[in-house]
This record gives structure tokens, C-alpha cells and sequence, in this order.
């Protein structure tokens, strides 16, 4: 027997596999019973992968709901038989018997439908019910040609194994007659050839033996006992011998499946008629009915099942009580209708997760199989993606379906998808089934980082502490991990070096260049902004420069913020005189002039005539302060002498003129300590000496005279000296001391013209040279911007109080040129910035001045405000002088 099944597994075993060029299928065929280990096909090759692909590329085979009994070697890439197949468990009688099979293959992702066939062999022989069959059978009354049905055999195979012939061992009274209609398929009978007699046979054993169509045949035997009876002779019949009824599976217990009817045309006990029932098909289907013995109504007990079993074939007996008891029969054929009581099943058989955010559309993320175990409409199913964006559901096979992308994604947008794939059918209510999928979304380096700001205004106070905080960056990337670590660092920017002012681009970068690293630093990680050194404000009043912020993805990308960074004045300088700037006589002759030989060190002289009106201005006190705004603005006071004396001093102006008229009784001399104070908190101060020469009306015009003689020619010797000093801008001195000399010239003429033409008393008033220094000076007081590298002087005239005097805001220089090129520098980029911060600062001190001063000097006030926009306006580093009346 092993060997003749060993020879059809080797006949049977033939390669079908080709491809559906419909569907791209791939079809096998096995004999069921095949050992394990036996190749189904060459499957790696039929899929046209090279060799060693199929271990590469993980080729494996995927069999959703149930056992598959078959396996892929991973390194031949053949299908191979894993454990037992028995087509009988697999598929019952079910013909053909296919099996549907997924091979996955990855990099890329594809997926295979292999069926595979398993065929049958005659490995199961004809069962019968029993084992021996009773039968009752009455002499004489029965007439030969009588037939008495036998339940016949069963053959689980299929096909030709299947088929069964009957044989009856030798009787002369018995023979078998198997008829086979459409209607109720095989029928067996034992039909009686010659009347019975009890007395000579009193009991018939029969062998009923079975025999299916396979090579070899296999054979099942029932024992057939015929009891011989006496007398009633009639027994009961039916009014048809095969009854069809339909029942839904959902049928509830007890319900009443149809009621029978036998009549007996005896009379008494032998027509007293009994039923019975038994199950012919499926031989586990006892227990399902059950019938009243005296009604003959057949009623539900358990529970039905399309599914499961969908026809039901019974016999139904009835018996009299004669004696011996007759009986009569019939078939009942029982289907049973589907009605739509399974949901749609929904498997997932391949996830493939995280998908990263720049994944292109019509990604494969998931593979998925779904059936329904009812049938036609009620197993039609409809599969569906919710919530719809951005997968989609793609039929690849019956049954079988792929989640694929059909919108981009952005994990910044949503980074998690929670996705449902939902199945209905077609039944009547529809059924509905689900599978909830998570499709979390991998991070991609798309987003650069993003300052809050695209520019920040940081003020910081000067003479700061090296390491203090200034300010905080903060740039935001919504990436993830290391895409959205930020890391900060400074970018760009600087300042010229040796006047302080705004910060240059790099387009202005010369050898006097400090980069804004030098100043100030950012931390890396958190972003705050640390000073590397206390700030000066007379050295750098803005500060601009980039800070750039870059992730850790691949590639990195970076994002740019400005930085402006305004140095506040804190009031550090005190205030510092000045040389006399001028030598010409003033409006009332008055002359001012530096100690000469013999002099007291640092003492001021003045001459003054005798009889000079009050408000004679006699000298003027000039002094600068390296600071600016309020820390700036100066006041002067006369410390010595107190009290009532001959002369005073503007409280802004600086100017010392007579208190009074002058008289011999004020004495030869009067030796004047003026304190100049800035406003700042606390104030600072500076203090000056003023001696003052009472002479006569004449030889104070000689005094006059002379002075502006001798200081012309210091004028001259003074360019001079400049000229030798400053070599690298030759050209621009040399005119500026021209034109010092011309100007000087002029007003020395039209000094002695006037004091020729009015012959009145004049104080003259002699200045010596000295470093050249922009000052403003009006009746208002000194508003002084410090310019070290400045070679210009401007003084205003004392007596004449309507003078306005303008200079460049103090910006820093750029870097030196070259010295052949005489060049004007561009005015600093940052000009606008600056003007409306010492806009503000004027506004303040105006207001100031209002709440000290009061209404009558609101023209102070705006000469003030006309000085600031007037140096916003130039925008240069040389002076310009305007005049306005006020």
C-alpha cells in the first residue's frame, strides 16, 4: 500500500506552475498525504528571481485564516510541503480543493498569489452508519419485489475515488437494486426475489459490502439482519416518497420544520402508526431534528449553519404496531438558506511603518485580506479607508488590497495617522467590519530654523560686567530629534575700530575692523546673548550683527536674525575745558587770550575796559563732555567770587560778562572760579580759573590789537604742525588751514574796521591755539559731541546770540584709505537707527528744560532739537555751519 501510494505521489507530482497573465497567478498541484519536505515547485524561479534573490529579498509566503501545510526554503527559493495534507480536512467534499496563498517579497515590496491545488488519493475506504442493520420483514405478506431501503456508505474522497459500487453476498431470496436520480442523487435497496418463510429461515445474515472506484479499491462492509415476522402484512405509507422543505439558518429553536403522514389499511394495532427519523447526510447531523413519534411533526432543535452544512438529508420511518410491525418510509430533503449572520474579516498581513513624511505618492504602507463567510450577495464585500486623507484602499486580487499614499504628508502637520480600514457587505442589514491601523509619520529635516524675530533691538548699559547676560534668542524648528536641535552661533557683523559708532558691514572692514565676536558671544545651546567685555559707549555706540541658527538635521539648514545692539551712556566723563578757540574782539571789544610767560599755569586772561555797560561779555568758558545726551549737557557757575560782584556767567552758555558797569573801584584785577557741571546722576564737574584785566578804553583797543596779531601767527604756525602730523590726509589739512587763515584774516579786518569806525570801549578778548574740538555754543550752553579725530574749528560769535552751530552726529570713521586717495567716507548704514534714538534723547532733555527753565526758554529748546536733526541730515564727519535766525 506505501508503495503504490509513494509511485502516484511521484506520478502526481508535475511542475503546473504558470503565470495568469490575467491576474499574475501562480498555480501548484499536490497529492494530499505528500511526505514533508516535498518540493511543490520551483517557485523563486517561476517568479523570475535569480539565485540567491529569494534569501535576499526574504521570499516568503503568507496564508491568512488558516494552516497552509506549505512553507518557502529561503534558500532555493521552492515550495515545499511543511507537514500533513489532507484534502479531506482542508476542502471536505469540495472539488477542486485550492488553496490560496500571498508570497511577499521585499526591497521593494511585492506581493503573489500562488493557488495551490491539493489533489485526492483513495486514502479513505466506503464507511457504512453501522456496523449491522436490523430489519423486520413479515412472511407471506410480503410480497417478492418488496424493496427495503439501506442507508449506504460514505466515501470521504472525491471524484472516482468516491464512487461506489454495492455487492449483496449470495442469497437466493435478496439481491440489491442502487438507483441514482437527480433529484435525491443514490438510492439503495434490498429487494426481496422470493417470498419468506419463518419456519424454514427464521432469520437471513447478509454481508452488504461497498466498494469505491480508486486504485486500489478500498471496500467497507455492513452486516444486514433480516428478522423473518408473521401476519400484518400491510405496512404504513407516505403520500410521497421524497419531501423537500427550506429553512433559514437563523431559525429558532422548536421551530416546526413540516409534519408527516403515513397511513395503514390495516386495522387496530397494525395500523397504529409510529415515526422515527435518521439522518443520512452529514453523519454528524443527528440531534439537529427531532420528530414526535405519534404527530410526525419534525421540529429544530439546535442551531443552524450555511456555513457549516447547507443540505440535510433524512429518512423518516413509520412503523405499525402489528405483528411482526410493518414499516413505510420516506426521504426528507432539508436545505438550508443563508441569510447574512457573518462580518467581513479584516486581516492585516503586511505593515510596513514608520513612513517617513517625504514619501512619494502611491507608497504601499500596509497589505490587508478581507472575506465573508456567507455567500452571493450576502459575501460581496466593500472595503473602504476612513477617514479618507491621505491613504487610500487599492484592490490587488479577490480579497486582497493594499493601503497605499495618495496625499504628501507633513509630520509637523499631523505626525500619528489613527487609520480604519472598513469592510460591509451585501446582505440586508449590511454588516460591517473594521480594522484600526497606527501609521506613525517619520521626521525628515524640511524645516529650517525660525527666529521669533526677524530683528532684535537689545539695549545695554556701558561699563557692563564681561559675562553678563544681555539678551535671549530663541529660534524655533518644528522638526524632530536631531532635525530640530538648534544650535546658535554669531554670524557676522563688526565695528571700526578708533572712533566708537554704529556697526559696518563687511564691505567697510579695513585694518581698524573688530568683529561683533570680539564684544559679544552666544551660548550654543540655550541662545542667550553674553557681553565678552564691558561696553564704552564713547568707544562703540551700536552694535549690529547676525546670529544664525543651525539644526542637526542632514543636510543642516539655518535661519538668520539681526541683531542691533545700542550702548547706553552712563555718565563716566567728566567734563573737560577748553582752550580759547578765537582771537578776534568781540561785539564790545572784549579779547580773551591764554597766560602767557609768567602766567599762572591753566589761568584764563581776559581784558576789560573800565566803564564797560552791564551785560559786557567779557570772556567766554568753553568745555566739553565725552558723554552724551543729559550726561552731556553742561551748566556753568561762578564759585568765586560769592556774593554781588562785578561780573557773571551764563548758567549754559558759558559766556562771563559784566554784572554791571565797571568802575576803578572794582580794582586792576578780579580772578574768577567758575565750576562747570554736567546733569548727569551723579553729577560731575570740571572747574576753571578766570583772571580779569581792568585797563583803560585806549589800551584795551591796543591789547585787542595785538593779540589778534600774535594769534594769527600762531594760527599759522598751528597748520603748520598739523600739516607735518598728518601725513595720510595732506591734501584735506592743508585747505582747512587755508581757509582757517583766510576766515581769521577777514574777521580780524572787520574788527579793526568797526572799532576804527565806532571809537567806542572794546574788551578784547585773546585766544590761544590748542587741540581742535567740535563744539556747539550758543546762548543756550554747550552741547558737545566728542570728535578726537576731528581737525575742524567752530566757535560762535559771543555778542551775536542768534548763531546756530551744527555738527555731524558721532558716528565712528571707517577704516583709514589709502593716503593717495582723498576720498569722503559713506555715511554709516545704521544712520536712521541712531537718529531716532538721539531724537528720543533730545525729546528728553527738552522736557527737562521746560520743567527747569520754564517758557522762557523754550527757544533754547529748540535750538537743541535743530542741532540733532541738523547732524542726522548732513550724515558726514565734517562740521557745517548754519545760521538761523531764532
Amino acid at each position: 500500500m506505501g508503495e503504490r501510494c509513494c509511485a502516484a505521489v511521484v506520478r502526481v507530482l508535475v511542475l503546473q506552475a504558470a503565470w495568469a497573465l490575467s491576474g499574475g497567478q501562480v498555480r501548484y498541484s499536490v497529492p494530499e498525504e505528500a511526505k514533508a519536505g516535498t518540493v511543490v515547485g520551483r517557485l523563486a524561479q517561476d517568479l523570475g528571481l535569480e539565485a540567491g534573490e529569494a534569501e535576499a529579498r526574504r521570499l516568503r509566503l503568507v496564508a491568512p485564516g488558516r494552516r497552509a501545510s506549505v512553507e518557502v526554503s529561503g534558500a532555493s527559493g521552492a515550495l515545499l510541503v511543511s507537514s500533513r495534507l489532507d484534502r479531506e480536512e482542508l476542502c471536505g467534499k469540495s472539488a477542486p480543493c485550492a488553496l490560496r496563498l500571498e508570497v511577499l517579497l521585499e526591497r521593494p515590496l511585492r506581493v503573489f498569489h500562488v493557488q495551490l491545488e491539493v489533489t485526492d488519493i483513495n486514502d479513505n475506504a466506503p464507511v457504512f452508519p453501522a456496523a449491522r442493520k436490523n430489519l423486520s420483514i413479515a412472511e407471506l405478506s410480503t410480497m417478492p419485489g418488496s424493496r427495503f431501503p439501506l442507508e449506504g456508505a460514505s466515501d470521504a474522497d472525491i471524484g472516482a475515488n468516491a464512487q461506489l459500487t454495492y455487492t449483496l453476498s449470495p442469497s437466493e431470496h435478496f439481491s440489491l437494486d442502487l438507483q441514482k436520480t437527480d433529484m435525491d442523487g443514490e438510492s439503495l435497496f434490498l429487494v426481496l426475489r422470493k417470498s419468506l418463510d419463518r419456519e424454514t429461515i427464521p432469520v437471513h445474515r447478509l454481508v452488504l459490502t461497498a466498494i469505491d472506484g480508486g486504485r486500489p479499491s478500498l471496500t467497507g462492509t455492513m452486516e444486514l439482519v433480516i428478522l423473518v415476522l408473521d401476519a400484518n402484512d400491510n405496512a404504513p405509507q407516505f403520500n410521497q416518497s421524497v419531501y423537500k422543505v427550506q429553512l433559514p439558518e437563523n431559525a429558532e429553536h422548536g421551530t416546526l420544520v413540516i409534519k408527516l403522514n403515513a397511513t395503514d389499511l390495516d386495522e387496530g394495532s397494525n395500523s397504529n402508526i409510529s415515526y422515527s427519523l435518521e439522518t443520512l447526510f452529514p453523519q454528524d447531523g443527528k440531534g439537529v431534528f427531532g420528530i414526535d413519534r405519534k404527530s410526525g411533526e419534525i421540529r429544530l432543535r439546535t442551531n443552524l449553519d450555511f456555513e457549516e452544512v447547507s443540505l440535510y438529508r433524512l429518512q423518516v420511518d413509520a412503523t405499525d404496531q402489528g405483528n411482526p410491525p410493518l414499516s413505510g418510509h420516506c426521504k426528507l430533503l432539508l436545505e438550508v438558506l443563508d441569510v447574512n449572520d457573518n462580518a467581513p474579516e479584516v486581516w492585516v498581513t503586511s505593515l510596513s511603518v514608520p513612513v517617513p513624511e517625504d514619501a512619494s505618492l502611491g507608497t504601499v504602507v500596509a497589505l490587508l485580506s478581507v472575506s465573508d463567510r456567507d455567500s452571493g450577495e450576502n459575501g460581496h464585500v466593500r472595503c473602504w479607508v476612513w477617514p479618507a486623507s491621505p491613504f487610500g484602499l487599492e484592490a490587488t486580487f479577490a480579497g486582497s488590497y493594499s493601503l497605499v499614499l495618495r496625499e504628501a504628508l507633513d509630520r509637523e502637520r499631523v505626525s500619528e495617522y489613527e487609520v480604519e480600514v472598513r469592510a460591509e457587505d451585501g446582505g440586508a442589514p449590511a454588516l460591517r467590519a473594521s480594522r484600526g491601523l497606527r501609521v506613525p509619520v517619520s521626521d525628515v529635516n524640511d524645516n529650517a530654523p525660525l527666529f521669533a524675530q526677524a530683528v532684535y533691538t537689545v539695549l545695554a548699559r556701558e561699563n557692563n560686567a564681561a559675562g553678563a547676560e544681555l539678551a535671549r534668542l530663541w529660534a524655533r524648528d518644528p522638526d524632530e530629534a536631531a532635525n530640530g536641535r538648534v544650535s546658535y552661533s554669531v554670524w557676522d557683523g563688526g565695528v571700526g575700530v578708533g572712533g566708537g559708532g554704529a556697526a559696518g558691514s563687511s564691505s567697510s572692514r579695513g585694518s581698524g575692523w573688530r568683529p561683533a565676536s570680539s564684544y559679544v558671544s552666544v551660548d550654543a545651546e540655550s541662545g542667550r546673548l553674553w557681553a565678552l567685555q564691558p561696553l564704552d559707549y564713547e568707544e562703540l555706540q551700536v552694535l549690529q550683527f547676525e546670529v544664525r541658527a543651525v539644526d542637526a538635521g542632514e543636510p543642516p539648514l539655518s535661519g538668520n536674525a539681526t541683531v542691533q545692539l545700542f550702548v547706553l551712556d552712563e555718565n563716566d566723563n567728566a567734563p573737560a575745558l577748553l582752550p580759547p578757540a578765537g582771537s578776534a574782539a568781540e561785539a564790545g571789544g572784549v579779547a580773551v587770550a591764554l597766560a602767557g610767560a609768567g602766567s599762572e599755569s591753566g589761568t584764563l586772561w581776559a581784558w576789560a575796559a573800565w566803564g564797560a555797560p552791564a551785560g559786557q561779555v567779557v570772556a567766554k568758558i568753553r568745555a566739553v563732555d565725552a558723554d552724551s545726551g543729559y550726561n552731556a549737557w553742561l551748566r556753568y557757575e561762578l564759585w568765586e567770587p560769592r556774593g554781588k560782584g562785578p561780573f557773571c556767567v551764563g548758567l549754559y552758555s558759558g559766556e562771563v560778562s559784566t554784572a554791571r558797569a565797571l568802575d576803578e573801584a572794582d580794582g586792576p584785577r578780579q580772578r574768577l572760579l567758575i565750576v562747570v557741571r554736567d546733569h548727569g546722576e551723579p553729577a560731575r564737574s570740571a572747574t576753571a580759573t578766570l583772571s580779569v584785566s581792568l585797563l583803560e578804553a585806549a589800551e584795551a583797543a591796543l591789547a585787542a590789537g595785538s593779540s589778534s596779531s600774535s594769534l594769527a601767527a600762531v594760527s599759522r604756525s598751528a597748520a603748520g604742525v598739523e600739516l607735518g602730523a598728518g601725513a595720510a590726509s595732506a591734501a584735506t589739512n592743508v585747505w582747512l588751514v587755508v581757509a582757517i587763515c583766510a576766515v581769521s584774516s577777514l574777521f580780524l579786518l572787520a574788527v579793526v574796521l568797526y572799532g576804527a569806525s565806532r571809537w567806542a570801549p572794546r574788551a578784547a578778548v585773546l585766544s590761544a591755539p590748542g587741540p581742535t574740538t567740535l563744539v556747539c555754543a550758543s546762548e543756550v550752553g554747550s552741547w558737545s559731541y566728542s570728535q578726537r579725530h576731528s581737525r575742524s574749528l567752530c566757535v560762535a560769535d559771543g555778542a551775536a546770540k542768534s548763531d546756530l552751530m551744527v555738527f555731524s552726529p558721532n558716528f565712528p570713521p571707517p577704516p583709514p584709505a589709502p593716503a593717495a586717495k582723498d576720498t569722503q567716507p559713506e555715511p554709516s548704514a545704521l544712520l536712521d537707527t541712531v537718529s531716532k534714538y538721539l531724537f528720543s534723547e533730545e525729546r528728553t532733555i527738552s522736557e527737562e528744560l521746560e520743567r527747569r527753565c520754564g517758557a522762557c526758554e523754550a527757544a533754547e529748546q529748540r535750538t537743541v532739537s535743530l542741532q540733532a536733526q541738523e547732524r542726522v541730515r548732513v550724515g558726514g564727519s565734517a562740521p557745517v555751519r548754519r545760521r538761523a535766525r531764532l
